[in-house]
């Protein structure tokens, strides 16, 4: 298994988010996970981006207990083996495509040839390589969804978190995105975790997590 979760528990302040969950997921493996706003699914998929710590329960990625990481390792272990799509995209207005792109790479201190090689062939891969030098600003938002998208695999993470990745966009682009993800995982065999309100998507996965009040269903 890529991904084990152990008996995860998180509270902010008095509200107790996540209540004992356990999850595993499979080396690429697309997973949804699905459930009413206030369910614990963004927390969730934080706590697996190293993003927000457990209160109580273990977290392994790959072989390694990320709930024991702290400061450089963990920022090195996140850089290299996640990547994160977000619903706003989150791209740099100043640079353009390719920079925003090459942005991780640059942070682990890849070589820099190394770094646009993998950009283009990324950008190509998911026909944009015509917009590698516009900025964000003049980008459709499906086109910008997927520089995100490229930006996350640059440094060819073992895991993929993708946050509710097609919620501003209009449903023909949100279709395309999803079928990106199936393409990726069969090109550069990701694993894909996805928190979505979006229907076609969860039942397109190769398996859904439900969550309710903080527990999976």
């Amino acid at each position: 298994m890529l991904v084990k979760v152990k008996d995860i528990h998180k509270s902010f302040g008095t509200v107790q988010v996540l209540k004992g969950v356990t999850v595993e997921i499979a080396q690429s493996e697309i997973v949804s996970i699905v459930g009413a706003s206030g369910a614990g699914k963004t927390t969730l998929l934080q706590i697996l981006g190293t993003l927000e710590r457990p209160d109580k329960g273990t977290v392994e990625i790959d072989g390694k207990a990320i709930h024991n990481l702290k400061g450089n390792g963990l920022s090195q272990f996140r850089n290299r083996q996640i990547g994160f799509v977000f619903q706003f995209h989150n791209l740099l207005p100043e640079f353009t495509a390719a920079e925003n792109i090459c942005l991780p790479g640059m942070i682990l201190g890849r070589k820099d040839q190394e770094l646009k090689s993998r950009a283009s062939l990324l950008l190509d891969y998911l026909g944009i390589s015509h917009r590698a030098h516009h900025k964000p600003s003049e980008l459709s938002g499906g086109e910008q969804q997927r520089v995100a998208v490229a930006r996350a695999l640059i440094n060819n993470p073992a895991l993929v978190l993708a946050d509710e990745p097609s919620g501003n966009l209009d449903s023909e682009n949100a279709m395309e995105l999803h079928k990106v993800f199936f393409n990726l995982r069969k090109e550069f065999g990701q694993t894909f975790v996805i928190v979505t309100h979006n229907n076609d998507l969860a039942s397109m996965s190769d398996r859904i997590i439900r969550l309710s009040d903080g527990k999976v269903v």
